[in-house]
């Protein structure tokens, strides 16, 4: 495992986090906090502690190394973590791979499958046989920049040259059967190609690996329009945004996702120079798609198509982004036009304009009620009134909520005081409702916290303190066992880190380790020896008080029952030990930032 120890030590976790969650520094600690990307959380409970190179979330129990976040986060096996950060941040790795299971091979080759294949497509796409499709491109206004930004390609129609291609790469049946994108005949007499004749758009991971596709038609006798990767053990498209991997870094300095529904809506977009537009990939919008966006920003405009199917899509996505905790605007654009059609017809400033003017998620819902309901009856009115009244409750700021209210009931027609028993109806309902009890943050003793923060941190606090620290000082300590952990690892020989440490810990350790160095807020630089000798003085003081008492009370008992030997030896004993105390001070020893 030497290698895995100098891979976690050449790296940065928060670096490696802040990729895929927005982190903000908390205090001068290296501590830093965001929404966890493992749970639905609207306020940041996810701690990256950089001087510990680990991440701990208090909303769902989740931490560890750098190693099991990217395992966590892409659905890696240890290996593929291990060989994904090796290769991001140019750290050789052994030549001699022991990390490699059979299911990391797997995977790898469904990786390298779809890099063939993705290659494969864009130079048929650039030979005589994508004529077809490079006209089909040319006539919907698709640049060459744009064809070589999204690397479109091109499924030649015979269904057997990426059979072919795969074939002489020597892939296993398994291998094949696994990529989805090539299918084993009916009859069992071999493969066949899975995308024929269609213009390809490759869809990535979220480190910017070709995962799946999704095939257009380009003729309209060809049918479905649309044709898209099956599930694999490397996509679930219930989790995965098209162009995310380019879209991310602007999402985060914008702090604005555009949410579309194609893949030609993305591109139209893009080229309008909004960089921060992804689409959902041949599904409806999901609730893990609403947090993958919202690790990266806090706000998104749903610009899906103007057309039934694209409001009722637009109703779901919105009720799903606020539930998600985000800000939501939508933006219905002039004329019919989906984004694309909008951008080539109007041009990329018009649309920038209409996306910065897009209206707050109520009104385009207020409006849709109007069109849904018969407003002129009171039935059609409680019936809208009842369509939005969920959406405004969700409206966080309390003035905001009630001035929408108000709004509410003129824009309907309906009573004002109907509103008011309405909402105070909703927010009894909600009062009523058990609310989850929230996971308790580990607490332990301050003497605790600093010792155990102390010893893992600095190397000079382990060679002094951490022998002093013995069995009877720590006996009833709730740390104990992560102690003697320590000290094993310590006298064994082996480097004392924290990863080291965790890996040795049960479960329930781990967690309660993590606790203790999550909430860690002392800085441990040059003052963090001296606080660990404070605690220390404290520690052997309070031994010494608990023995001087026991000693009174076994003076007190022998005399009682004539032992009078046996009480002047332990007389004896007990004015060594005053004079000790005398000599400390007379006292414990106060510690610095610790409250006694």
């Amino acid at each position: 495992m030497e290698f895995v120890e100098q891979l976690k030590s050449s790296i940065d976790i928060v670096k490696v986090i802040g990729e895929y969650v927005r982190l903000k520094r908390v205090g001068a600690t290296g501590r830093y906090v965001g929404l966890c990307p493992f749970h639905q959380e609207k306020t940041g409970s996810f701690n990256v502690n950089q001087a510990r190179q680990f991440y701990k979330c208090f909303g769902c129990g989740v931490g560890g190394d750098v190693l099991k976040f990217v395992q966590e986060i892409e659905g890696f096996t240890f290996p593929e973590a291990l060989k994904s950060l090796a290769e991001r941040y140019g750290i050789p790795m052994p030549k001699r791979n022991d990390y490699a299971d059979a299911d990391s091979k797997l995977r790898a080759a469904l990786f390298e499958i779809h890099s063939i294949a993705a290659q494969m497509f864009q130079a048929n796409l650039r030979s005589s046989q994508g004529n077809e499709a490079r006209n089909y491109l040319s006539k919907r206004g698709i640049s060459n920049d744009s064809i070589q930004t999204f690397e479109l390609g091109y499924s030649e129609a015979s269904g057997q040259a990426l059979v072919r291609a795969l074939g002489e790469r020597q892939f296993t049946e398994e291998q094949l059967d696994a990529s989805g994108i090539v299918r084993r005949r009916e009859d069992g007499s071999g493969y066949f190609d899975f995308f024929r004749g269609r213009l390809m758009f490759p869809i990535h991971n979220e480190s910017g690996k070709v995962i799946a596709f999704g095939g257009r038609a380009t003729r309209d006798q060809d049918q479905p329009k649309y044709l898209n990767s099956s599930e694999t053990q490397i996509y679930r498209k219930t989790s995965v945004l098209y162009n995310l991997h380019r879209a991310r870094n602007d999402m985060r300095r914008s702090n604005r996702a555009v949410l579309v529904e194609g893949y030609m809506d993305v591109i139209g977009v893009y080229s309008a120079g909004v960089k921060e537009v992804v689409a959902s990939c041949g599904t409806g919008f999901t609730v893990p798609q609403a947090g993958v966006i919202h690790r990266h920003s806090d706000h998104v405009v749903v610009n899906f198509d103007p057309d039934k199917a694209g409001g009722d899509a637009s109703e779901k996505a919105i009720q799903i982004l606020l539930d998600e905790g985000m800000h939501v605007k939508v933006l219905a654009l002039d004329g019919g036009l989906d984004p694309d059609d909008y951008v080539k017809q109007n041009g990329a400033d018009a649309y920038r304009g209409k996306l910065d003017a897009a209206s707050t998620y109520f009104h385009w819902l207020a409006d849709r009620a109007r069109q849904k309901f018969d407003m002129r009856s009171s039935d059609g009115r409680m019936d809208a009134f009842r369509f939005l009244l969920p959406s405004v409750q969700k409206i966080g700021d309390k003035l905001e909520r009630a001035a929408i209210a108000s709004d509410l009931a003129g824009y309907l027609g309906v009573d004002a005081g109907l509103v008011l028993d309405q909402f105070k109806k909703a927010a009894t309902d909600r009062r009523a409702a058990p609310a989850p009890a929230p996971k308790k943050a580990v607490s332990v003793p301050a003497i605790e916290s600093i010792l155990l923060n102390a010893v893992i941190a600095s190397p000079e606090v382990r060679a002094e303190v951490l022998p002093l620290l013995t069995e009877d000082l720590i006996a009833d300590f709730a740390t104990r066992e992560i102690f003697e952990t320590l000290r094993l690892i310590v006298d064994s020989g082996s480097t004392a880190t924290f990863s080291a440490l965790d890996a040795r810990l049960s479960p329930a350790l781990k967690t309660l380790l993590h606790g203790v160095v999550a909430a860690d807020d002392i800085d441990n630089g040059a003052e963090s020896l001296e606080l660990a000798r404070a605690c220390l003085r404290r520690l052997q003081s309070g031994a010494v008080k608990r023995r001087t008492d026991e000693l009174r009370a076994q003076v007190k008992s022998a005399e009682r029952e004539g032992q009078v030997e046996e009480a002047l030896a332990l007389m004896r004993e007990l004015g060594r030990l005053e004079k000790q105390v005398r000599r400390n001070g007379g006292g414990e020893a106060g510690m610095p930032g610790v409250v006694h």
